[in-house]
């Protein structure tokens, strides 16, 4: 069974009631659970795991940095206290180093806060549509608000997608340079 997160339950089951309880053709209603409530829900979940990640790895970075230099630091004499040191303090910097590495390929911290600021700007839109506020404030009703908002968030999903892919081409492109960039300098290198 996955993992529930209390808070996104609580989010899904208040949305859909008052989702049933506006007074709404099914066809609407369904977009608002299957569109919006959906792709809500799928960025509250991303935004979660991306956090989680990103301080589980930079605590790690942070903590195992911190301590490094304590365990190089000190002078045994013991030479099988010294030997487990030795180990010890490889291990961690190892463990630091990919730690690091992770976070930096993944960009998890990049991540999240993409995510949150998408499931933030699609609960905002919710709210105002619901309340007949924001955007909305002019419509009687809503079903007269409904194709405002259903527009709204459709371009909240497209704008998530296109900054989404040009980072991902960013990054791709950059790891292109990167790379080229290394393969110049061997070449002027090898060349003299």
């Amino acid at each position: 069974m996955a993992n529930q997160d209390p808070y996104r339950e609580f989010l899904k089951q208040d949305f859909i009631n008052i989702i049933e309880a506006l007074n709404l053709p099914e066809l609407y209603q369904h977009f608002l659970t299957s569109r919006w409530l959906d792709q809500l829900l799928w960025m509250e979940a991303q935004a979660g795991k991306a956090r989680n990640r990103y301080y589980t790895l930079r605590l790690i970075t942070i903590i195992g940095g911190v301590a490094l230099p304590a365990l190089v630091s000190l002078n045994i004499n013991n030479i099988e206290i010294r030997d487990s040191i030795v180990w010890l303090t490889f291990s961690l910097s190892q463990i630091v180093a990919m730690s690091a590495a992770i976070e930096e390929f993944f960009h998890y911290g990049e991540r999240w806060r993409h995510y949150r600021r998408t499931a933030e700007s699609l609960k905002t839109q919710g709210w105002q549509f619901f309340q007949l506020t924001g955007s909305y404030v002019n419509c009687i009703n809503h079903e007269q608000a409904f194709t405002a908002f259903a527009n709204q968030i459709e371009d909240i999903i497209q704008r998530d997608v296109e900054v989404y892919a040009s980072q991902v081409v960013q990054e791709k492109k950059q790891e292109e340079d990167d790379k080229n960039g290394k393969q110049d300098v061997i070449s002027i290198k090898s060349e003299n």
